[in-house]
């Protein structure tokens, strides 16, 4: 039993799928860079915030940042979407269960509990201070949904074959196309630049002081003077 899934699986060049991704050296350098945005806002919370017992979602948040690299250098760009929606929505967990321990714990015993990504936008309109201007500074909201929706349709399959590396449909036909993995990678930066913006302007009110200045330069480089202000962001 299994010889023919055995056989379809042996019949990817998963090895050189990964080589050929890893001698692109912008490509390989994007991805990399994308992880380590993550990893860094990541560390500096977890510092910030040790004891706070959602912190597994910034975990699970930098495990899709990892599938994301591994499923793109396998050529497997539907799946990396799926990660990177994964990703995206744990740091929006995160924000919104850090000061909801009871639903937290609602989450966790209740199997039917769920809170969805419109109920933790309204949580930010009306409880974050300054909510308002500071998304509007970096056009969040819109950011975010246009995302959202876009990567939703890849995941549900709305449009059949958006995302397909090849037109065939056997495992044997895996392998890398060019054009599309620019708009996979493209769309993985997007997603890592709104899950910064949201940390921005959810939590930096309350933890940027406390962040290393090494770490600020890095996660604010290339923003415009107009948005740091607003946002109230020192490079100290």
């Amino acid at each position: 039993m299994g010889d023919h899934l055995k056989a379809a699986l042996r019949s990817v060049d998963w090895t050189g799928n990964v080589e050929h991704l890893c001698l692109d050296d912008a490509i390989a350098g994007r991805i990399e860079r994308c992880n380590m945005v993550l990893a860094l806002w990541a560390s500096q919370i977890e510092n910030i915030e040790k004891n706070n017992p959602a912190m597994p979602f910034l975990r699970e948040m930098q495990r899709g940042g990892h599938d994301v690299a591994s499923c793109m250098a396998l050529g497997l760009y539907k799946p990396a979407a799926s990660s990177m929606r994964s990703l995206l929505e744990c740091a929006l967990y995160y924000t919104y269960f850090r000061v909801h321990p009871a639903e937290l714990r609602s989450l966790i015993l209740d199997e039917k509990y769920y809170v969805t990504k419109s109920d933790i936008v309204e949580f930010f309109k009306a409880h974050v201070p300054d909510y308002k201007s500071r998304q509007s500074s970096l056009n969040f909201g819109d950011r975010l949904e246009s995302w959202y929706s876009v990567t939703s349709a890849v995941v549900h399959g709305q449009l059949p074959g958006l995302w397909a590396p090849v037109s065939g449909s056997g495992l044997k036909d895996v392998k890398h196309n060019e054009s599309l993995l620019e708009i996979v990678v493209t769309h993985f930066e997007t997603a890592v630049k709104i899950v910064s913006d949201l940390f921005l302007c959810v939590l930096a009110q309350e933890i940027w002081a406390f962040i290393d200045s090494g770490a600020k330069k890095e996660l604010i480089s290339g923003m415009p003077g107009h948005a740091k202000s607003t946002l109230k962001l020192d490079m100290a």
